[in-house]
């Protein structure tokens, strides 16, 4: 499997990314500037979190309406799996991808620790390694966590099981203590919390692998297997 790992300027964990798609998995993996508009020969693309273009209007915004995200857009309509985390779940959400927000925390502060998350939803192709309601550990960094959607929106996640991840005890705020969400395809997952973050025990928890190793045993059983 090959993962795209895009690059705007101030991102900051495209390595983390990378280093869990590469090093860890033992999957191709390439970090993509995001001025590269070819994402083609890719099977999954990874958005990372950090700081794109300084945050500048709103997180995400700016990086959203980049050229590369139209090609992000086309790889999301054909079924592959797309990932964003912390600001590549705010630059989802930006650019229409997913619904909702996300907001200055509600203790208006940074925060930067491991969480509990709850697995809501371990139906989609992220997430079939872990078991429905098993707590997992992923470590937080962010400012702008808080997840925000009008009543009707928040309905309809709940009513097509999209909510994937939850906090254990809410750090920022979210509606309905949401860490993470996916569009109703099922192929797009966008979170908070940093599982790329969490693959070496050596880091406080290994609990991420499974999120990677769900993704690619589930890209292999439908492109491989099928092919």
């Amino acid at each position: 499997m090959k993962f795209a790992v895009i690059v705007f300027p101030g991102s900051n964990c495209d390595r983390d990314m990378y280093h869990a798609a590469k090093e860890v998995l033992g999957e191709e993996a390439d970090l993509v500037w995001y001025q590269n508009s070819n994402l083609e020969d890719y099977d999954a693309i990874l958005l990372p979190g950090g700081f794109s273009y300084g945050d500048y209007l709103r997180s995400g915004a700016v990086a959203a309406t980049s050229n590369v995200m139209n090609q992000v857009r086309e790889h999301a309509e054909k079924g592959k799996p797309v990932l964003g985390v912390c600001n590549g779940f705010q630059v989802l959400t930006e650019s229409g991808l997913l619904p909702g927000a996300l907001m200055r925390n509600k203790n208006l502060s940074f925060m930067c620790h491991q969480e509990e998350l709850v697995v809501e939803n371990n139906e989609t192709m992220f997430t079939t390694d872990y078991e429905k309601g098993e707590i997992v550990r992923f470590p937080i960094a962010h400012g702008e966590g808080n997840y925000f959607c009008d009543e009707e929106t928040l309905a309809e996640l709940k009513a097509n099981n999209q909510i994937v991840f939850t906090y254990k005890n809410n750090p920022n705020g979210s509606a309905l203590d949401i860490a993470g969400i996916i569009n109703k395809e099922g192929n797009v997952l966008g979170m908070m919390p940093h599982p790329e973050r969490a693959v070496e025990t050596l880091l406080g928890s290994d609990d991420g692998v499974r999120l990677f190793e769900s993704v690619i045993k589930n890209w292999r059983q439908t492109y491989v297997t099928n092919a």
